[in-house]
């Protein structure tokens, strides 16, 4: 039997890279996943794949910095398989466009902001009442080693992560009379194929500098760790922040 067996999964950002790969390696254990994204192309894409690996994956579009978008699609993840067991923010990103905070952009900011904390706020929002409604859940959150290290020229998308790592704690506590845990992982930069872009950036590659002990990451490695965060095996485990990171934050 599959570790994620009879299981419901909502993954945002799952049309491409780390959300596409866990919504593979969900399917693959057995779970009913949910493609959320606002990419049609990228979202039936990704079901596709997860068709081919013999999983049950359905694609629903989303935009997760739109209350309507984010409600109706949970409600319609609920009314297709019945329930809902994990939901995993996968949805977010930094851009070539941030910066030091004398520089960045309003809009930039803005942009970062929405994306990924009111994105993880939304999706809590609306996703954690069904999880309740299930008997109990899992909560998986993205962060970032920004917000537990000091990376220089990024300043958008660290207020974004260090928001989600403090709303993370906040919701363990809160939601934890209710059986559902939640847990953020805290990624490096992961070779995703937006991530390879932005490295051509010397700026960007040059504030990674040489952080990476173990080289870079792929997406697996982050889906590695979701699959322990929505399994049973991490019962006990609510209000961690996992950093996967290649020894970044142990310099």
């Amino acid at each position: 039997m599959g570790r994620l067996e009879g299981k419901v999964a909502f993954i945002t950002g799952s049309g491409s890279g780390i959300g596409r790969a866990a919504a593979a390696r969900f399917a693959r254990e057995g779970a009913k996943v949910v493609v959320a994204d606002v990419s049609r192309e990228g979202g039936e894409r990704s079901v596709a794949i997860i068709r081919d690996l013999g999983g049950d994956a359905t694609y629903i579009h989303t935009d997760v910095t739109e209350p309507q978008s984010v409600e109706r699609a949970i409600a319609e993840a609920v009314a297709t398989y019945g329930k809902l067991d994990i939901l995993y923010n996968d949805a977010g990103g930094s851009t070539a466009q941030d910066g030091p905070v004398t520089r960045v952009s309003l809009d930039e900011f803005w942009r970062t902001i929405k994306v990924d904390l009111y994105g993880t706020f939304l999706g809590c929002k609306y996703g954690i009442p069904e999880l309740i409604k299930a008997g109990g859940g899992s909560v998986i959150n993205m962060t970032s080693v920004v917000a537990m290290a000091a990376v220089p020229g990024r300043d958008a998308y660290t207020a974004a992560k260090g928001g989600v790592l403090a709303l993370t704690r906040s919701m363990a506590a809160t939601y934890a009379k209710d059986k559902v845990r939640v847990n953020a992982i805290a990624p490096c930069a992961i070779l995703t194929d937006r991530v390879r872009k932005l490295i051509g950036d010397p700026a960007v590659a040059g504030a990674m500098g040489d952080k990476h002990l173990l080289g870079m990451g792929e997406p697996d490695d982050i889906a590695n760790m979701a699959l322990f965060l929505a399994s049973d095996e991490s019962r006990l485990v609510t209000g961690a922040i996992y950093p996967v990171d290649s020894g970044w934050t142990a310099l």
